[in-house]
């Protein structure tokens, strides 16, 4: 039988195993997308919409000072100041009870230099508190000058350049950190019939007939492939015909990063179930590596907003260089010359090739033990 034939029998029989593999197709597919569902209708609805901060002014003492930050502060749009008069005790009560996000203490007296920001203990780390603090820094700044009587000479003028036409938003983020887990979770859970055939000694057998093992791993990774082809494709249908995501793909950058993606995560797969006896081993250890790199790796929400303390395990996650791999060449259109991108691969491509190598060697060796 030439090696042709030998590929097309091995395909097709990989091809009905998977489509009877209840386990893979469900977290392959359906998890991903009722994942990837919930999460962008609860945060997409409000990704386009401004920033806007709700503030109690205190202006108990009104004096020239207070006034002249009063109409500064009234000026900004992107605080919403609640109608009324408070004192710092009523302002106090509407932070803690989280009526607005934050109160604002004006100076009592001219002589007066500190302006006040009561914020609420529990948002202190917030996203919102962190923007209220920079609006007003920024405030005191530009009256401490007017006060010396100086005038600005330098101004920052921020600007942003995109492959794209459109803003990009959290859906783009989302979607593209979905098809890298499904990808992911495809290669590390669908290497559990190996643990069976080897259990039930299929292996062993397959060895023992003129099949050639490396085509019967060529044909295993070709099926693979396909697999993982419908999980991006499919993902990016729901996430731009039903979601409004936008993506801007370079192709050739796209390819790359999809093969060594995927080899790596099938290699982590073939590593777990080369010391996995039972099927429910194999499943438990692959479950904790996926659940520690999808909440890890920066898949439904950046590194960045992350704690300090944990992001350096972050960084050493092969998943968080797949979705931004795949991040850069499916929404940011990033070409094969960027040197951000091969410094991922080459990441990816040293998971994979460490986990190869160790699942060969345990494979071999319990195959030496079992001859014995």
């Amino acid at each position: 039988m030439n090696n042709m034939k030998q590929f097309q029998q091995m395909f097709l029989a990989q091809l009905k195993l998977t489509l009877r593999e209840k386990q893979a197709w469900f977290w392959g597919i359906f998890f991903p997308v009722i994942l990837m569902v919930i999460f962008m209708v609860i945060f997409s609805g409000e990704s386009n919409e401004d920033f806007q901060a709700q503030v109690a002014v205190v202006n108990e003492n009104q004096n020239e000072t207070s006034d002249m930050l009063l109409s500064q502060i009234s000026q900004m749009e992107l605080l919403d100041i609640k109608e009324g008069t408070f004192n710092r005790e009523d302002a106090e009560e509407l932070v803690e009870e989280q009526e607005v996000d934050a109160a604002i203490v004006l100076p009592a007296s001219m002589e007066e230099t500190s302006l006040s920001l009561i914020i609420n203990k529990e948002n202190e780390q917030g996203a919102t508190t962190q923007a209220l603090s920079g609006i007003l820094d920024k405030l005191i700044q530009q009256a401490n000058l007017s006060a010396a009587g100086a005038t600005q000479t330098y101004q920052l003028q921020f600007e942003s350049v995109t492959s794209g036409t459109n803003e990009l938003d959290y859906t783009d983020f989302l979607l593209t950190g979905m098809i890298a887990l499904a990808i992911a979770q495809g290669g590390l859970f669908g290497m559990v019939d190996l643990v069976e055939m080897r259990r039930k000694g299929l292996i062993k057998r397959l060895r023992m007939t003129p099949a050639k093992m490396s085509i019967f791993g060529l044909s295993d990774m070709a099926m693979r492939f396909i697999f993982s082809i419908i999980q991006i494709v499919l993902l990016s249908l729901i996430g731009v015909f039903i979601f409004g995501a936008n993506l801007y793909i370079n192709f050739f950058s796209l390819i790359v990063v999809f093969l060594f993606g995927a080899l790596s995560f099938n290699a982590l797969g073939y590593f777990i179930s080369s010391f996995s006896k039972t099927t429910e081993a194999y499943m438990g250890v692959a479950n904790i590596v996926s659940f520690l790199m999808m909440f890890l790796s920066g898949v439904f929400f950046p590194i960045e907003t992350m704690p300090e303390w944990i992001q350096p395990v972050s960084h050493v996650l092969p998943l968080t260089y797949f979705a931004q791999g795949l991040r850069d060449s499916m929404v940011y259109s990033t070409s094969l010359a960027s040197s951000t991108l091969w410094i991922g691969i080459g990441i990816i491509f040293l998971w994979g090739a460490i986990a190869y190598l160790i699942g060969s060697w345990l494979y071999k060796t319990k195959s030496i033990v079992a001859t014995r």
